[in-house]
């Protein structure tokens, strides 16, 4: 079966330390965040960023969604976190590749943001939900976009 991610990338007017702090500085993720909410309770992230630690997204009630842990972290460069929906009965293997990661890109006071999630083709109905985080990172994106020049 043929791997499925989402697999996106933005050019951004700011640097590449700008666009980190937009990631990891909770006054900005929870913004882009809450697009993952799909209309239902209000996400926000959670977490201390280092390397092994968890991420959370909780809803506006602090009840834990949706967890994991970084797995690669190079500050600027590199963040890479699992993503499990604490809803699921079954966890699926995760892999190097797996999860959310964010790989960042600086050229001339330009940063490129390039995000990669998935497998999801070892999720039952894996296209779908690859098509529809896909249509969710189409709003993220420039979300991260904005907030990084607006602050840049």
């Amino acid at each position: 079966m043929n791997k499925l991610f989402v697999d996106q990338t933005i050019e951004i007017n700011a640097s590449a330390s700008k666009v980190w702090e937009v990631l990891t500085v909770s006054e900005y993720n929870n913004h882009w965040a809450t697009e993952f909410s799909s209309g239902g309770p209000q996400f926000h992230l959670d977490s201390t960023w280092e390397l092994g630690s968890p991420v959370l997204w909780k809803g506006e009630d602090g009840t834990v969604i949706v967890e994991g842990n970084v797995t690669a972290l190079e500050q600027n460069k590199i963040l890479r976190f699992t993503v499990f929906d604490v809803r699921s009965e079954e966890k699926a293997l995760v892999t190097e590749e797996d999860g959310i990661t964010f790989h960042l890109s600086e050229n001339n006071g330009k940063a490129t943001l390039h995000i990669l999630q998935g497998d999801f083709s070892v999720m039952p109905e894996g296209k779908k939900y690859r098509d529809l985080s896909a249509e969710i990172w189409d709003k993220v994106l420039p979300s991260i976009k904005k907030m990084a020049e607006a602050t840049n």
